[in-house]
């Protein structure tokens, strides 16, 4: 027994755990962002401990996540080695609307998920987007 021909075969990554390029690109803050790593991160993601701003006490994994704000034409590239057919990612927001409330979106943004999505087309590889993966603005 295999799989059906129409079998999607690929992976999955959520833009909080893997782009990295938190500060560049005029990206905004999520909540996402500001859960720490360590002792207080439940705390925080449980609402006990309220942080809405990243401080000099915590290490913040989505500052760098894997940085594949960086690196994605290497990591797509290595996708397409594997045999991916479908990549599902999830957008980070707050790299479209920093803010939240803009009117008109960032291009920087923009731009970066069109060379992503044209990257995996170079490979064919069909992008599977994740409209929302539970990150929003801060503010």
């Amino acid at each position: 027994m295999g799989f059906p021909s129409n079998f999607l075969w690929g992976g999955a990554t959520a833009a909080n755990q893997c782009e990295g390029g938190m500060f560049e690109g005029q990206r905004g803050l999520a909540n996402v962002d500001v859960c720490p790593a360590g002792a207080d991160r439940s705390a925080v993601i449980s609402g006990r401990l309220p942080m809405l701003a990243m401080d000099g006490n915590h290490t913040y994994p989505a500052a760098t996540g894997v940085d594949m704000y960086h690196h994605y034409k290497e990591d797509i590239r290595l996708f397409a080695e594997m045999g991916f057919g479908v990549y599902r990612l999830s957008i980070a927001w707050t790299r479209i609307f920093p803010k939240g409330d803009e009117e008109e979106p960032n291009e920087e943004g923009l731009r970066f998920y069109e060379q992503l999505f044209q990257e995996c087309k170079k490979y064919g590889i069909e992008p599977l987007v994740t409209i929302c993966h539970f990150d929003c603005p801060v503010g």
